[in-house]
């Protein structure tokens, strides 16, 4: 179990690399920097221990019930050690740990069962789905718990194992839960390894991982694809969003107001499928600026751990240099900080919540994924343009439309280029339902019955039909 007291980083130990408090700034722990080199044999293991996971479905689910309740129980230890590292309030980590509890119920009691076909031909077809072999999960450091628990869940529900790499920026948390987890599996089934580059890019390239999902960056989702590529091991790729909201005129700003601005900066922004540009109608537009500058002027800032906060720091230095950059971009190419716009004077990673009004269109704070605590409020003039601005980007995994008018919302919703379009709400997602997006937000699918199918393969049986 990783330990959760300050150690300096002038101080880890050979062999590990500092883990930092992104409320201070500082490190406060280490975590084991595994060698490329080391891979080889944590993948023959995973592979030793797949000929007996696949081999008993029964036992499979009662061992991932098991994990479930073993992740619940550890939820005080783990959501803790969760915002240290990762900076979000702690609320939010328990609702990480209990939703990452919740995935592994969902995928144990899950079976795709057989499917016959009916073709007219004198013969008895039947479709079996197979695991398909170790898959290696590579996530990010916003939601390291939930983001696993979505890439293991259906992997080992199917019947495969599982190596998972988390980010460098929050392996602690993460190698907790996979110790607990452990316990309730067979040895060597899911296997938890941290490291810095170029450990993922080894793992995606392995020659014996049959999978790799992964949660990230464009680019370093096109390097995974390329590595993948080599062993032609199926991927699953989720890379981000720029995801736009857009009021319609008939838009009761005060009563979506909340939710908007919760939508845009939970978790301090950094959410893949949060809010990242809305478009107001231009006669509603200052009432719209002014009601988020309200509440991000408003919003309560500081150290996850401490009782009352509502909005933690960015995670890490480079994402909180990125967000300064974007933001002054903004403003030095004429756009008005409506709240904040600026680093907050204190320790740590602290960017104050921004509302940008006046922004241009091809600033990229709104062409880009800015990933942090500030949001670009746009004018239009048309549906039209909306629409056509919320699609004129590369990115692809969500959208909403915010109105009175359920039907008209819809019908602008189902014109939007994204994976999935909400109503008045954003980012809400069932387990039951089928996460992807289009574009350059992904490849594959996540989630639901579609989750587990990714991590299987179908096999065909023929037999001659009865005389």
């Amino acid at each position: 179990m990783p330990a959760t007291h300050p150690r300096p980083a002038s101080v880890t130990r050979r062999g590990h690399f500092a883990v930092v408090d992104p409320a201070t700034g500082q490190a406060f722990d280490e975590a084991p920097d595994r060698r490329p080199d080391e891979l080889d044999a944590v993948v023959g293991r995973a592979h030793a221990a797949w000929r007996g996971w696949r081999s008993d479905p029964a036992a499979r689910t009662t061992a991932l019930l098991a994990a479930a309740d073993a992740v619940e129980a550890a939820g005080t230890e783990l959501a803790p050690l969760l915002t240290r590292e990762q900076g979000k309030p702690l609320t939010e980590s328990h609702a990480e740990v209990a939703r990452t509890a919740a995935r592994l119920r969902y995928f144990a009691e899950l079976d795709p069962g057989t499917q016959q076909i009916t073709d007219g031909r004198p013969v008895r077809s039947e479709i079996r789905w197979r695991p398909i072999g170790p898959v290696a999960a590579i996530v990010p450091w916003n939601f390291p718990l939930q983001l696993a628990s979505a890439k293991f869940a259906p992997a080992l529900a199917a019947g495969n194992t599982m190596v998972l790499k988390p980010s460098p920026y929050t392996p602690l948390a993460t190698r907790l839960l996979g110790s607990v987890i452990a316990a309730a599996l067979p040895d060597d089934v899911l296997t938890v390894v941290t490291g810095r580059e170029p450990l993922g890019a080894r793992l995606a390239r392995h020659p014996g991982i049959r999978h790799v999902t992964f949660t990230g960056s464009i680019p370093t989702g096109r390097a995974v694809a390329e590595g993948a590529a080599a062993s032609l091991a199926r991927i699953t790729l989720e890379l981000g969003g720029n995801d736009a909201a857009i009021l319609l005129d008939d838009a009761d700003v005060e009563a979506v107001a909340e939710r908007l601005f919760w939508a845009a900066f939970r978790n301090c922004g950094q959410v893949c499928m949060a809010v990242k540009r809305v478009y107001a109608p231009a006669r509603l537009y200052s009432e719209v600026v002014e009601a988020l500058a309200q509440r991000a002027k408003s919003v309560a800032v500081g150290p996850g751990l401490e009782p009352g906060t509502r909005l933690g720091p960015v995670n890490n230095a480079d994402q909180l240099a990125r967000v300064e950059r974007y933001t002054d971009r903004a403003l030095a190419d004429g756009a008005r900080a409506a709240a904040g716009g600026h680093r907050l004077d204190r320790p740590g990673y602290f960017f104050a919540p921004t509302v940008l009004a006046d922004v241009p269109a091809d600033s990229p704070v709104v062409t880009e994924e800015q990933f942090g605590p500030v949001l670009p409020v746009l004018p239009y003039r048309s549906v039209d343009e909306a629409v056509e601005c919320a699609n004129g980007t590369g990115f692809g995994l969500g959208g909403s439309v915010w109105g009175t008018d359920l039907d008209r919302a819809e019908a602008v919703a189902d014109r939007l280029e994204c994976g999935t379009a909400w109503i008045n709400h954003h980012a809400e997602l069932s387990l039951a339902q089928p996460f992807a997006g289009v574009k350059e937000s992904g490849v594959g699918v996540a989630g639901g019955p579609w989750g587990l199918y990714g991590n299987l393969r179908p096999f065909v049986v023929h037999r001659p039909g009865e005389e």
